[in-house]
């Protein structure tokens, strides 16, 4: 089972890591740095900020249940989908002084973390998907995070980045499988080899993550067809 994958690793624990890790970056950061382009096109690390606290929202609708009810609200609000939402969030909060948009994250995400540890990784929570495992759910929650740590240029500690690269591959596994694409995928103790519609490569392990969550940088020979049927995570 595609499950299978992710079960040496601890979501939990992984998502109190990586908050931790984006908590201590921006707690540094003075306004210049907040100004600093990110890699996400358009947004500089401020709004990558916003865009977390923004989502907080959705985040404890799943948890509360009220999945439907947000997108009804979000619908009367003109905001059409995940792309129009985190684009909502960031213009929400331009005007809000940094240090408040840092704690409302702060907070919010806090609790977000919590009260998934509460529940546990079998249980069950609403998503847009329908219900979905909390633990499952966590590590969305972690490559995301992990994705824009990278995106802001957070640091990661030498004797860290071997363990993250190693989850954040068994993600990128699991969620190829669990969307059913039609990539084959075979990881040895050093690369991967990817395999789909009669083209086929070796990335590392660093490459393949960066295919996962469209981060490839520009330029890179990677066949545009594996491109897109790697690219499975946010």
């Amino acid at each position: 089972m595609a499950e299978d994958l992710l079960k040496e690793f601890e979501p939990f624990d992984i998502f109190d890591a990586e908050a931790a890790r984006l908590d201590r970056f921006f707690s540094g950061l003075d306004d210049e740095a907040w100004q600093r382009p990110s890699r996400c096109e358009g947004w500089s690390v401020r709004d990558v900020l916003a865009h977390l606290a923004g989502e907080e929202l959705y985040n404890h609708a799943c948890l509360d249940g009220d999945v439907q009810e947000l997108l009804a609200r979000l619908a009367r609000e003109g905001v059409d989908g995940f792309h129009d939402f985190n684009e909502w969030c960031v213009r929400q909060r331009r005007a809000v002084p940094v240090q408040e948009v840092l704690e409302e994250w702060r907070a919010e995400n806090g609790e977000t973390r919590r009260r998934m540890r509460d529940l546990g990784r079998d249980a069950l929570i609403d998503t847009m998907a329908g219900p979905y495992p909390v633990g499952l759910q966590a590590f969305h929650y972690d490559s995301e995070y992990a994705t824009h740590a990278d995106d802001v240029g957070v640091p990661v500690a030498r004797d860290e980045a071997d363990g993250r690269t190693l989850w954040r591959v068994a993600v990128g596994r699991f969620a190829l499988s669990e969307q059913g694409t039609d990539v084959q995928v075979e990881q040895t103790g050093e690369q991967i080899w990817a395999h789909a519609g009669g083209v086929e490569t070796t990335l590392s392990y660093p490459e393949f993550v960066a295919a996962t969550v469209g981060r490839l940088p520009a330029g890179h020979d990677l066949d545009r067809r594996l491109v897109a049927k790697l690219r499975c995570l946010a």
